[in-house]
């Protein structure tokens, strides 16, 4: 019984220092479909395990991270949910009834470029997922010598890039919205 109170008292512990981490880790949790990126911060501890206590750790640039009897795993581009459960199923080899828990405390993996002539071209980090228009607001909207009606998104998928256009005169008068797509992680917004 002293063994479970001292692993619950090393528990709590672990899950007060996330809580203190504030709101962005509880707003992360609520996202069940939120896919991990190379650069997120997540916390990874097992319940009622002294030697497995909850650690903050990088997803690493080719979105592995690295987690004791695990080893190695792959976390970019898989859910939370799905890294819990993998993480399950490999300590299950060392412990009888492992209960894994990854949270997202940064997403800041997840991110879209916006570039060219606007007021603050550079990086930004979407907090689950940003559109176009929002991104161009961010990014402090465009300067003068923008030329609005040729912005166009750069995608990259799988190897290939793709050129999605979009025109801000006719989505600006409520025209063809569907223009307004919700950016992906390394997205670039290009405003010529």
């Amino acid at each position: 019984m002293s063994t479970n109170i001292s692993g619950l008292s090393l528990w709590i512990a672990g899950v007060a220092s996330i809580l203190a981490l504030g709101s962005a880790a509880v707003r992360s949790q609520t996202l069940p479909d939120y896919k991990l990126h190379p650069g997120d911060k997540v916390i990874i501890g097992v319940y009622d395990d002294p030697k497995l206590t909850p650690q903050e750790m990088t997803v690493a640039p080719d979105g592995r991270i690295s987690y004791p009897m695990v080893g190695e795993l792959i976390a970019g581009g898989k859910t939370v949910e799905q890294v819990r459960l993998e993480l399950n199923a490999k300590l299950k080899k060392y412990l009888s009834d492992p209960i894994a828990m990854v949270i997202v405390t940064k997403a800041e993996g997840n991110v879209v470029f916006v570039v060219g002539q606007v007021m603050k071209s550079g990086a930004i980090t979407m907090n689950p997922t940003i559109n176009v228009l929002q991104a161009l607001s961010i990014a402090g909207g465009a300067n003068p010598y923008a030329k609005l009606d040729s912005i166009i998104i750069i995608r990259s998928t799988g190897g290939t890039q793709r050129v999605l256009p979009f025109r801000y005169g006719q989505v600006s008068a409520g025209k063809e919205l569907q223009q307004n797509i919700q950016l992906e992680s390394g997205d670039v917004v290009v405003v010529p």
